[in-house]
């Protein structure tokens, strides 16, 4: 049997992983991938494929049915979000599909913490201009205890993202249609966007689906308290790309902090880049050797089963 891994994070580590593919004489290909690879190169690649260990790439209609035409049984999404994967399709294939939900709540719940204090005192601001600039900045931050935080999505990230925040002595408002209490975490409940003119922060971290794309747009943006600093660790389409630059341009929002973006990789002329303030990464936030490891050895054994090796 051949399986395809296409998912950077467990690539990083791939060496690790090569003997249990061994053990079991299947062959693993493991090709070089910056963030995805397009659906026409997973059209040509997966029909030769048993199994697939994909990250974020396509897995629409027309890459299952050219991967079930040929050799493809069996798929796992690796990590947590499944907005790519075409379930409906799979199902229509008889194709076997996982992922492996609730595993990095605490990995990126730590990235959005540290963007949150990242953009209220402006460290990666002053790294940067003592490193490029030569210079010894001291911008005055703000203080995080007292502050009002908005959370977006209240799943395993969620939670761990609030857990932190109510560390930092913040004022914690959840938004998320299935909330429900956790003992521990202070919250109050409201329904999107109630309220919204109130936070000095959002923080994002709620899966994409149809009721949230786009959910931070220009109507919002027009309802946000002055100097706003938002967080997105969750997807890049939750916040609409044109909203929030309209918001930094003018200054009601006074930052951003994106784990994520609509389009990925963030190309070199984007305007975003633009904004001295503002915190990118690189789609990265789960991305720890000790969570990569246990994903993956997960990811291994749910593909296993699919294809049948014991």
């Amino acid at each position: 049997m051949r399986v395809l891994v296409t998912c950077p994070p467990m690539l990083g580590m791939i060496d690790e992983f090569r003997d249990r593919f061994a053990g079991k004489s299947v062959e693993l290909v493991a090709p070089e991938v910056v963030q995805t690879k397009s659906e026409d190169v997973l059209i040509d690649l997966l029909p030769g494929f048993d199994g697939w260990i994909a990250g974020d790439d396509p897995a629409t209609a027309r890459v299952l049915e050219a991967a079930v035409a040929g050799r493809l049984k069996g798929m796992v999404k690796w990590g947590v979000g499944v907005d790519n994967v075409d379930f409906a399709a799979a199902k229509r294939l008889g194709l076997p599909v996982s992922h492996t939900p609730g595993v990095f709540g605490r990995e990126v719940a730590d990235v959005a913490m540290n963007y949150v204090g990242g953009l209220a005192r402006q460290t990666f601001l002053i790294d940067r201009q003592i490193r490029a600039d030569k210079t010894w900045p001291k911008p005055r931050g703000i203080s995080l205890a007292g502050k009002k935080a908005g959370v977006v999505g209240f799943g395993d990230i969620g939670r761990n993202t609030a857990r932190r925040l109510q560390a930092a002595e913040m004022e914690i408002t959840v938004y998320d249609p299935a909330y429900a209490p956790v003992e521990g975490i202070r919250a109050e409940a409201r329904a999107w966007p109630e309220g919204v003119e109130e936070m000095d922060f959002l923080v994002f971290t709620a899966p994409l689906n149809d009721a949230t794309r786009h959910m931070f747009d220009e109507t919002v943006l027009d309802r946000v308290k002055p100097g706003l600093r938002l967080v997105n660790v969750g997807r890049g389409p939750v916040v609409k790309e044109s909203a929030l630059l309209e918001g930094l341009r003018d200054g009601r929002i006074h930052s951003a902090a994106l784990d994520v973006f609509e389009e990925e990789p963030l190309a070199p002329d984007s305007p975003l880049r633009t904004f001295d303030r503002c915190i990118f990464g690189s789609h990265n936030g789960s991305n720890t050797e000790d969570a990569v490891r246990r994903v993956s050895h997960m990811a291994i054994d749910q593909l296993f089963s699919h294809l049948g090796i014991a």
